[in-house]
């Protein structure tokens, strides 16, 4: 490692969530913008923005481009929703900021990535909100995609960040094959977090939460958890964990635990093989209350 590198503090303990005063109102739990969702990807968007209020969240706002607007909206009741334009693909066109930006300054927090495609727009809308935003941002998916070969978008930001690449988003990042990754694993997750000033979830088998000085191992989840769209529920977990005040470090640690241990949950009700992304949501709250971590107000 290089000298420049500070002692590397290993985390063990998860921090709880507070409990929740008896006057509590919506407002105090946080107001979540979820950017997310393409034509054919509609799937990610809703994960995410359920995750978050299945998190926590008081309120939930997903914003995704118009033509699958119809379809979220239906998903579930209990977020609302806000059209962006879109491209001819049914990506997110670059006329999609100002509005972006207009609504950032309504939230607290702000989850980028799930199911966005590649589309010829997002990197320029995912910059701008990058550049512009002062609410801490989880940023995953197609939101990573965006800025491979662009890091320096994540150099000037005002807010905390936190990044949620599996092992290919982070390839991309850095420039180089999984192979690569994998081989030097841990230090090239607290190199890349200390030098950038992020905190970096690293997915995998043992997932690693750091922000280059703290690491944590997460000794959570399971291999059925390897399905499409898990991704999506952490990201709007760790988002729901943010707006309800907690530290970036903190939050992405809860996030990754919590995430994990709703999988081990559904594991042993519907196996390894049969579960889906889906099932998370439903065992989330059985894995904060099973865990411990949701403490009862006083």
């Amino acid at each position: 490692m290089p000298n420049s590198m500070p002692p590397v503090q290993l985390i063990t303990q998860v921090t709880p969530l507070p409990p929740r005063p008896q006057e509590s109102n919506k407002g105090d739990f946080g107001k979540i913008l979820v950017v997310a969702g393409s034509r054919g990807m509609s799937g990610a968007a809703i994960l995410c923005a359920s995750a978050a209020l299945r998190g926590g969240a008081g309120l939930v706002r997903l914003a995704a481009p118009e033509g699958i607007l119809p379809i979220i909206a239906a998903a579930n009741p209990c977020y609302m929703t806000a059209p962006l334009g879109q491209d001819e693909q049914g990506k997110l066109a670059p006329e999609a900021a100002p509005d972006l930006l207009a609504l950032m300054k309504e939230n607290d927090v702000l989850a980028v990535g799930p199911g966005l495609g590649r589309g010829a727009g997002v990197p320029q809308v995912v910059g701008q909100l990058l550049a512009y935003t002062e609410i801490p941002v989880v940023l995953d998916a197609d939101g990573l995609n965006a800025i491979a070969g662009q890091i320096y978008r994540i150099t000037s930001r005002k807010s905390s960040l936190i990044l949620t690449p599996h092992p290919g988003e982070f390839a991309r990042l850095l420039g180089c094959d999984v192979a690569a990754v994998e081989a030097k694993r841990t230090e090239w997750a607290l190199r890349f977090a200390f030098e950038h000033r992020v905190i970096l979830v690293l997915k995998g088998h043992g997932t690693l939460v750091t922000d280059g000085r703290r690491l944590y191992v997460n000794t959570t989840g399971n291999p059925g958890m390897a399905t499409g769209g898990t991704g999506d529920v952490l990201t709007g977990l760790i988002a729901a964990l943010l707006g309800q005040g907690i530290e970036a470090f903190a939050a992405a640690q809860l996030g990754v635990y919590l995430h994990g241990l709703a999988g081990d949950l559904a594991r042993n009700v519907v196996g390894e093989t049969s579960l889906i992304a889906s099932d998370l949501l439903d065992y989330l709250p059985a894995a904060m209350v099973h865990s411990s971590i949701s403490r009862p107000s006083k």
